[in-house]
C-alpha cells in the first residue's frame, strides 16, 4: 500500500516543507501540531485552549487517515514551559483518559513564542475498539 499524505492546509506545511500526517499501511504519524486554528490562523493564549485545538487539528488529521484519537498508542507533548503543563491535564485526560497512549512530556523551545504545546501522536488503524466521542 503506497503512503498518503495528508494535509491541514496550514500555511506552515508548504513553507517548511512536510506533511500534517502520513499514512503508511495502518499506521498513521501525526507531525507536531500546534494551537492555531488554520482556518483562521489565530491561537489563543490560554494553555488549556491551546491543548484542545491541536486535539481538534489532529483528530481531522486522523480522520483523514480512517483512523480517530482512540486509534492513538504513542504521543509526545512539547511544552516551553514546564510549570505549565498541569493545566493541560484536564484536557488531556478528557480525550486521552480511557485509551491511555504511551507518552512523553518534553520541555524545549518552540518556533512561535505564542506557542504554549505541541503535541505529535502515532496511531494505528482500528487498534481500538472504542468509538471516538464514546
Amino acid at each position: 500500500m503506497p503512503r498518503k499524505l495528508i494535509s491541514s492546509g496550514s500555511s506552515f506545511e508548504a513553507q517548511i516543507g512536510y506533511s500534517r500526517a502520513v499514512v503508511d499501511g495502518e499506521w498513521v504519524f501525526v507531525s507536531g501540531t500546534t494551537g492555531f486554528d488554520y482556518t483562521t490562523m489565530t491561537i489563543a493564549d490560554d494553555i488549556a485552549m491551546q491543548t484542545e485545538q491541536c486535539l481538534r487539528n489532529i483528530a481531522a488529521a486522523l480522520r483523514q487517515a480512517g483512523s480517530s484519537l482512540d486509534d492513538v498508542v504513542r504521543v509526545t507533548y512539547i511544552v516551553p514551559a514546564a510549570a505549565e503543563f498541569e493545566q493541560c491535564w484536564p484536557v488531556l485526560r478528557k480525550h486521552f483518559g480511557e485509551i491511555r497512549p504511551a507518552a512523553t512530556m518534553i520541555s524545549a523551545g518552540l518556533a512561535d513564542p505564542r506557542i504554549r504545546i505541541e503535541i505529535e501522536v502515532t496511531a494505528r488503524k482500528g487498534s481500538s475498539d472504542r468509538k471516538e466521542g464514546a
